[in-house]
């Protein structure tokens, strides 16, 4: 048998026991189903992601842990994954330095294929084992990094290639995945495995999978970032207004947490140079900028420390 149809036939295979892959005789009339039925239907199957992402709650909380620990040692987040997962990896590493004012190598989103394939699909750069290797080899990864690889299959060899280096290298490795026992999670230091079952379309991974990513990595990101002080009271305080509608979002939430009029709160916003959290200390305890700035630098940017410093 040529080499082409042994490596098919073993392909075949273990797609056959993948539960992202599995097809159910119950959805065979999706097609003559009435369009609010269609849509009932699915949104029954998206309601079991959450669920699914909360059974992995041990192992999220060990990656946040994780992942801030080494943000304070200087280290990066840095997302692999190709397709939809690589797609999901890269907005969420492009979504922080508006919401949280964090430099954009601090998390760092990689897909397989390059920039070309967030737009339109790289069928075969998922294959390629060693291309995620290079990529963080470019990256200059070290051991304060963190490496978090996403793949819904669990299988993807660009992907697997890429923690099996980060693990060598002595960065934190986490994997998340839909499938039980993945061949990614076999390589990563914290295996997040949400079993979201066969997907509504069959195989249409960008669908529960994908959702189920998109949870993750939230709580990846926006839980290391309350944790870094990234967030007063609920609320985003490190955030950079590069708009009218973030600049008018600045002002508003020194006013709701300040308790004082939109007019104060400008002003404050003004004197802080932009910087919401400074101005929020500088209200909060009657300091002017200079003093307020040390103190939140000797907080490591944590504004309730801060606070406690100054009063």
């Amino acid at each position: 048998m040529p080499n082409d149809d042994i490596r098919l036939k073993e392909l075949l295979a273990e797609l056959a026991h993948l539960g992202t892959e599995a097809s159910t005789t119950e959805r065979g009339d999706l097609d003559l189903l009435p369009t609010p039925d269609l849509v009932r239907a699915m949104n029954a199957e998206d309601r079991e992601v959450a669920d699914a992402v909360a059974a992995r709650t041990d192992e999220i909380a060990a990656a946040v842990d994780g992942i801030t620990q080494r943000f304070r040692r200087g280290g990066r987040l840095i997302y692999i994954g190709a397709g939809t997962a690589g797609r999901i990896g890269v907005l969420d590493a492009s979504e922080c330095p508006p919401t949280f004012g964090t430099d954009p190598s601090m998390v760092v989103g990689l897909i397989a294929g390059g920039e070309a394939a967030i737009r339109s699909a790289v069928e075969d750069a998922e294959d390629d084992a060693d291309a995620a290797e290079a990529s963080l080899r470019e990256l200059g990864l070290t051991e304060r990094d963190t490496v978090v690889g996403i793949s819904a299959s669990g299988r993807t060899p660009y992907v697997v290639g890429g923690l099996r280096f980060a693990r060598g290298v002595g960065a934190l490795t986490v994997a998340i995945a839909s499938n039980a026992q993945s061949s990614i999670g076999a390589e990563a230091s914290i295996p997040i495995e949400v079993i979201t079952g066969p997907e509504f379309i069959s195989g249409s991974t960008r669908l529960k999978s994908g959702t189920a990513q998109k949870l993750v990595v939230n709580m990846l990101t926006t839980l290391s970032m309350i944790k870094l002080g990234k967030t007063y009271r609920g609320v985003m305080v490190d955030l950079v207004a590069t708009n009218e509608k973030l600049r008018a979002r600045s002002i508003r939430t020194v006013s709701q947490l300040a308790g004082v009029d939109v007019k104060t709160a400008s002003d404050a916003v003004s004197a802080a140079g932009g910087s919401v959290k400074l101005a929020l200390l500088m209200l909060t305890t009657g300091a002017d900028a200079d003093v307020a700035a040390s103190a939140l630098s000797s907080a490591g940017g944590i504004l309730r420390e801060a606070i406690v410093s100054l009063v």
